[in-house]
C-alpha cells in the first residue's frame, strides 16, 4: 500500500462514488434545507467543486450563490479569457467542464478518518493554549469539514442531522479528492500527512510571483501572464493595513507554532508575557506560515476558514488552511510577493 494512499489516510475502505450530479445550470432550484441549515444549490455546489479543482476557490464550499462565488468565477473567467461576468454562464460552464467529476462523493468512514487528537474546548487565553501540546480540531465534524474544504453545517445539510460519525458510516462530501498525494520528499512526513489530510493535490504548477490585491480581496499566483490560482484572503485592517509594496517569500514553515508577542500586537495587553502557542489546525496561523521579507509578516492559514474575507487581520495575509497549504507547494524562497491597493 502506498504510504499516502487516500484510502489509508481518509477512509477504511474503497470510495463509493455517487452517480454524477447533473451539469450546473443557472436555473437550478436549491435543495430544501433542514430547519436551521443553509439551503444548498446543487449546481452552485458542483461549480464550486470544479472551481476548487481548477485552483479558483471560494474559501469554504457551501453551495450558495455568494459574493465569494462570484469572485471565484471572475478569477476563473479572467484566467480563461472569457467574458468576466461573475455569473455561471454557458461559456463558463463549458470551460469548467462539468463532466470531469461529480459534485459529491460518498465515502465510508474509518477509525483513522475520525481519529484525533482533539482539543475541546480550546482555551481563550494564549497562556493556557501554550500549556497544550497541540491545537487540534474541536470535533470529528470540524476535521471532516476542513478535509473536504467545506463547513460543518454544509456537511450536515448534505447528509442529515441523524448521521452518526462512526466507523462504517457512509457520508456524502464535496468531491475535492486529489488526483495525487505524491508530495515531494523534501517535505517532512508530518507535513505530507497534513497535505494529505487536507486533500491538497500534489500536482501544483510553480508560480513566478504572488499578487495580493487589497481592493479585490484575493491572492493570485501567476506564471508569466497566466493566472494559475486565485484564493480569497483576509488582509490587514485600518489599524494594521496591508503593507503595500514588493516583497519576497523567504521560506515556508509547515505546521508552525506561533509566538504571542504583546509588544508587536496592537490589541494585546502589554502586561502579558510572551507565549509559544503549539502547532495544529486551530493554531492562530493554521497549518503553514509562508514567511515574507517584511518583518513579522507572512501568508498563513487560519483556524476560522468561514471568516476569510469577512474579518480583519493584524496585517498578514490569511487564507483557509487548504488554500495556504496549496500555495506552499507553488512557491519557493525568492518568489516575489506583490501587495497592491
Amino acid at each position: 500500500m502506498k504510504r499516502l494512499a487516500w484510502a489509508a489516510i481518509l477512509m477504511g475502505g474503497a470510495a463509493m462514488a455517487q452517480a454524477p450530479t447533473p451539469a450546473p445550470s443557472s436555473s437550478a432550484t436549491p435543495k430544501p434545507a433542514a430547519q436551521g441549515l443553509p439551503a444548498i444549490d446543487r449546481n452552485v455546489l458542483h461549480a464550486q467543486v470544479l472551481l476548487d479543482r481548477h485552483g479558483f476557490t471560494v474559501g469554504t464550499i457551501d453551495g450558495r450563490n455568494s459574493p465569494a462565488f462570484a469572485k471565484a468565477l471572475r478569477g476563473f473567467q479572467s484566467a480563461r479569457d472569457l467574458p468576466v461576468t461573475g455569473k455561471l454562464d454557458p461559456a463558463t460552464l463549458r470551460a469548467l467542464n462539468p463532466g470531469m467529476r461529480p459534485a459529491t462523493v460518498t465515502l465510508t468512514l474509518s477509525e483513522r478518518a475520525l481519529a484525533g487528537p482533539y482539543t475541546n474546548p480550546i482555551p481563550k487565553e494564549y497562556a493556557d493554549q501554550a500549556k497544550l501540546t497541540t491545537l487540534g480540531y474541536r470535533s470529528p465534524l470540524e476535521k471532516l469539514a476542513e478535509m473536504f474544504h467545506t463547513t460543518p453545517a454544509t456537511l450536515v445539510a448534505l447528509n442529515s442531522r441523524e448521521t452518526m460519525l462512526s466507523p462504517g458510516t457512509r457520508v456524502v462530501f464535496p468531491n475535492i479528492l486529489p488526483a495525487s498525494r505524491a508530495y515531494p520528499d523534501t517535505w517532512s512526513p508530518d507535513y505530507r500527512q497534513t497535505l494529505a489530510n487536507l486533500n491538497v493535490d500534489a500536482n501544483q504548477p510553480q508560480a513566478d510571483r504572488v499578487v495580493v490585491d487589497k481592493s479585490e480581496g484575493w491572492l493570485r499566483a501567476y506564471a508569466g501572464d497566466r493566472i494559475l490560482a486565485q484564493f480569497p484572503a483576509t488582509m490587514g485592517s485600518s489599524h494594521d493595513p496591508l503593507p503595500i509594496g514588493k516583497w519576497t517569500i523567504q521560506g515556508v514553515a509547515p505546521n508552525p507554532d506561533w509566538q504571542y508577542n504583546p509588544a508587536i500586537l496592537r490589541h494585546a495587553d502589554k502586561s502579558d508575557s510572551k507565549e509559544i502557542v503549539p502547532p495544529g489546525p486551530n493554531n492562530p496561523v493554521g497549518v503553514v506560515w509562508i514567511d515574507l521579507s517584511k518583518e513579522h509578516y507572512g501568508i498563513h492559514g487560519t483556524p476560522e476558514p468561514e471568516n476569510i474575507g469577512k474579518t480583519e487581520s493584524n496585517g498578514c495575509i490569511r487564507l483557509t488552511n487548504w488554500d495556504a497549504a496549496r500555495l506552499s507547494l507553488m512557491v519557493k524562497p525568492g518568489t516575489p510577493a506583490i501587495f497592491q491597493p
